[in-house]
């Protein structure tokens, strides 16, 4: 696995760290690619690495008595998994799973800790980022009690836009390698609800859909018909991590 050697990771928390500050803690920082469905930590057992996604995007899983699970939240490149070994755990209180296949960079946990100790840079950014965790979780389940589905799935197809943007991938920030299956798993609803908003964006010159592949055809028409919640999020997090 590749060790990083450029000035920009490619995840938005850690480049806000000054210079000097990034090189040091990436010094033992490394590549790892995540495919679909790899299981970053189990609940229960030991937090081995802390996970900087930066074209990856890592959920919280959580699975009922009777064997259904819903992804409760997701981390993209614009922050970080494994915040509970910041709080002071030794392991992990919930089961994470990468849902969107990419790369993310990964630090040893012991590693993590020492950073913590000799840099304020990171100890304040992690801090913000927690509290803005904390914030987001409470806004999604506000999202969740009150709004429509069809909001909620426009709120996550623009916050996956954002990162690809952030990537600035060639160009190709308005393709989603998104299935009907997997939409449905992130909003917890049926697939065949999933295909009725799409077909009903899809017929509104919103997005287009063809064999896996989601393309936002007019963002400004996608955040006409998301919630609130899109807006208030992302002020949220320029104001917490600045």
């Amino acid at each position: 696995m590749p060790v990083i050697k450029t000035d920009r990771s490619g995840n938005l928390l850690r480049d806000r760290l000054p210079k000097e500050e990034f090189h040091r803690f990436l010094r033992n920082g490394e590549i790892l690619s995540l495919p679909h469905g790899y299981e970053v930590y189990r609940q229960g057992r030991p937090i081995s690495h802390i996970y900087f996604p930066t074209t990856a995007s890592i959920c919280l899983t959580v699975f009922m008595e009777d064997g259904n699970a819903i992804h409760a939240t997701c981390v993209g490149n614009e922050g970080m998994v494994g915040l509970p070994v910041f709080m002071g755990l030794d392991f992990s209180p919930g089961t994470m799973i990468a849902q969107i296949p990419g790369q993310s960079v990964r630090i040893a946990s012991a590693n993590f800790l020492h950073a913590l100790r000799s840099s304020a840079a990171l100890g304040k950014l992690v801090r913000r980022y927690a509290a803005y965790s904390w914030r987001f979780a409470n806004q999604t389940a506000a999202c969740n009690r009150l709004h429509s589905v069809q909001q909620r799935m426009c709120w996550w197809l623009l916050m996956a836009q954002d990162q690809l943007m952030a990537q600035d991938q060639d160009g190709q920030q308005d393709e989603l390698l998104f299935t009907h299956e997997f939409l449905a798993e992130i909003l917890g609803v049926r697939r065949q609800t999933v295909s009725t908003i799409a077909g009903s964006l899809q017929s509104a010159g919103v997005i287009s859909y063809h064999r896996g592949v989601l393309r936002i055809m007019a963002r400004q028409g996608l955040i006409g018909a998301s919630c609130e919640c899109y807006a208030t999020t992302k002020t949220l997090y320029d104001q917490i991590m600045q």
